[in-house]
């Protein structure tokens, strides 16, 4: 199963349409927060995928969940924006969380910087941000073999 990882699109809508293009074998779509309104055109477009959303710090007055969690393929995965976790001084509050949820995987925003790790038995992935010169985004393969993160370099 193929899933996209994305955050902090802040309203590049543009963007966030050309990178759903770009992978159409994904299934699944995890949006981490700052641009809540930028994914709902895309939900009407694709209908046969799976939108899974979260609200980011910039998201005010938004009513989704600040956190979330799935399990698909046997694997449990905890998804956030971060900033309720102080993402930008350290991971140490989002594994604590992570491993109390008894997650597989860890996805999280809010940095704008791209990251990926394997610590433990926990897969961590924050996918950037899809906004700027410097867009990222994230992909996350669940296969028989286990996991697999990418992070991709909008173009």
């Amino acid at each position: 199963m193929r899933i996209l990882v994305v955050s902090d699109t802040h309203g590049d809508k543009q963007t966030l349409h050309r990178v759903i293009l770009s992978q159409p074998s994904s299934q699944v779509i995890i949006h981490l927060g700052d641009g809540q309104d930028d994914i709902e055109d895309e939900k009407f477009l694709y209908p046969e995928k799976m939108f899974l959303q979260v609200r980011g710090n910039c998201d005010w007055g938004c009513a989704l969940p600040p956190v979330g969690q799935i399990q698909l393929e046997n694997r449990k995965i905890f998804y956030t924006h971060g900033n309720l976790y102080n993402v930008k001084y350290g991971l140490d509050e989002i594994k604590l969380a992570a491993r109390l949820q008894k997650a597989d995987i860890v996805l999280f925003g809010h940095t704008h910087v791209p990251y990926t790790e394997y610590e433990k038995g926990l897969y961590f992935m924050n996918p950037g941000s899809l906004r700027g010169a410097n867009a990222t985004y994230g992909i996350l393969d669940l296969v028989p073999q286990g996991v697999v993160t990418n992070l991709i370099q909008v173009k």
